[in-house]
């Protein structure tokens, strides 16, 4: 029970690796507030909880919504009491076109991705701060290592997810808050099973969980996994440009289907594959 006695936020929590990292929280003792849109799915993961003795609570919210989610977390808090640990779960992937660019497919993977994690640690971060204990966690995703053609958006919204948890990191440190920047690879989920390519080293959502929740007690400040596709992505980060983009892209230099596609490992399935 490593999380007894605490109180975790999870954003993103309706299905998928959200909805198994809070059943794991939960088995280590911490009270759960869940956040996604789908009020349904929520009260299910509550109800789930709570028949195995835990504590839980859930809101509703669309974390794009800054004061909205400021305001469902901060609701959480008066039900659960002071927040202890917060996991920006919440993240969407769609393809970027070039002609035309798809102005509003990016803009909503950064509206989310990006600002989505920074709208949830404004919610506990000032508390957090006055009580100069907390830790925060953001799901970000191994495709920010890595540029990839058809892919601009996804790419750079989480490689700015992951700078910001960086760089807040360092500027935690005098007050006493831990930050983590969580970077997975393949999770089987409903997202991920429409790719028809090969995915290496694909992981089961419960088994990713318990390898983040085992991370998030060590207080890691980067967590890439797993290991072998860590290897693979930061080691094509070398090769040349040329030789990257034929291996993601194929020689016709057009979408293939079994290019490598690194996604976000949220796996809400929706029409535009939105997670929470």
């Amino acid at each position: 029970m490593r999380y007894a006695n605490q109180v975790a936020i999870i954003t993103g929590a309706s299905s998928g690796l959200g909805w198994e990292l809070a059943k794991a929280l939960a088995a280590e003792g911490a009270a759960v507030g869940v956040l996604a849109r789908r009020k349904d799915r929520l009260d299910a993961l509550v109800a789930e909880i709570q028949a195995k003795g835990g504590r839980a609570a859930a809101a509703a919210v669309d974390v794009s919504d800054r004061k909205r989610t400021i305001a469902a977390i901060r609701s959480l808090r008066d039900q659960l009491g002071p927040i202890d640990l917060l996991v920006a779960n919440s993240g969407i992937g769609r393809p970027t076109l070039v002609d035309p660019i798809n102005h509003e497919d990016i803009d909503a993977m950064f509206q989310i991705n990006t600002m989505g994690v920074v709208n949830a640690i404004e919610a506990v971060l000032p508390e957090m701060i006055e009580r100069r204990k907390g830790h925060i966690a953001g799901v970000s995703s191994l495709a920010a290592y890595l540029p990839m053609p058809g892919e601009s958006g996804y790419c750079a919204s989480k490689a700015a997810a992951s700078m910001y948890l960086d760089c807040l990191r360092l500027h935690m440190r005098d007050y006493g808050i831990d930050v983590t920047t969580i970077c997975p690879g393949f999770i089987e989920t409903p997202m991920t099973e429409t790719n028809t390519f090969k995915m290496p080293w694909l992981m089961q959502p419960d088994v990713a969980s318990r390898c983040i929740v085992n991370a998030l007690y060590r207080k890691k400040k980067v967590y890439n996994f797993p290991w072998q596709l860590t290897f693979l992505i930061k080691f094509a980060r070398w090769m040349p440009d040329w030789l990257v983009a034929w291996v993601l892209r194929g020689k016709a230099g057009e979408r293939q289907p079994g290019m490598l596609r690194v996604p976000s490992v949220r796996p809400e399935a929706t029409q535009h594959r939105r997670a929470g």
